[in-house]
């Protein structure tokens, strides 16, 4: 059985998170609970596949690999041990290059490119929370897809491992993949109703 209720003050860990509920999905950012277990809207799924089929057939035979939510991502701090991490996120996608980052419980470490697609209900947190969560992690490229804007945002990590400026996209565009040479990304399919 999961938490049945969540305290803003109470800090909770990776070892906490996998004594809840199967049937509930959580993520931890700085150690809060947030409950993401609501089911996604058919439109999320629609965008979601098409770039996860986008990614998947270019990385087919490659070494980078392509994980679609659910999958556990868990960014432990510098020190801190993978019972002890307090951020937890399971992005809509996820792709790893390092495959010493997986096992089988997800991947421990930051993936080298996070896309998430915004809901009312996540907004906030993706573009804030998660934003400076994977900012600080060092994910390389940090894709933020609004469905109701028809825009893709791309943030790349520069130098001084900040995220620059974003990049903006809309349906008419190809996109190509900062961290995979020879990816471009066909908006016009994703972003399409």
């Amino acid at each position: 059985m999961g938490p049945l209720a969540t305290s803003p003050t109470t800090k909770y860990t990776y070892k906490d998170y996998l004594s809840w509920d199967d049937d509930e999905r959580w993520e931890l950012i700085n150690g809060q609970a947030y409950n993401m277990t609501p089911a996604l809207a058919p439109r999320h799924q629609e965008l979601s596949g098409e770039l996860f089929r986008q990614f998947s057939n270019f990385l087919l035979g490659k070494s980078c690999k392509v994980y679609p939510a659910p999958f556990d991502v868990r960014l432990p701090d510098p020190g801190e041990s993978d019972d002890d991490a307090q951020n937890v996120v399971q992005p809509d996608i996820s792709v790893v290059c390092d495959r010493s980052k997986i096992d089988d419980r997800g991947c421990k470490g930051s993936p080298d490119l996070v896309i998430e697609i915004l809901s009312p209900s996540t907004a906030r947190k993706d573009m804030k929370e998660k934003f400076l969560l994977y900012e600080r992690a060092g994910v390389k490229e940090y894709w933020v897809v609004d469905p109701s804007a028809k825009t893709v945002m791309i943030f790349r990590q520069y130098i001084d491992s900040r995220f620059g400026r974003p990049e903006v996209y809309s349906e008419e565009d190809q996109v190509a993949v900062g961290i995979l040479e020879g990816l471009t990304i066909d908006l016009g399919l994703v972003l399409k109703e």
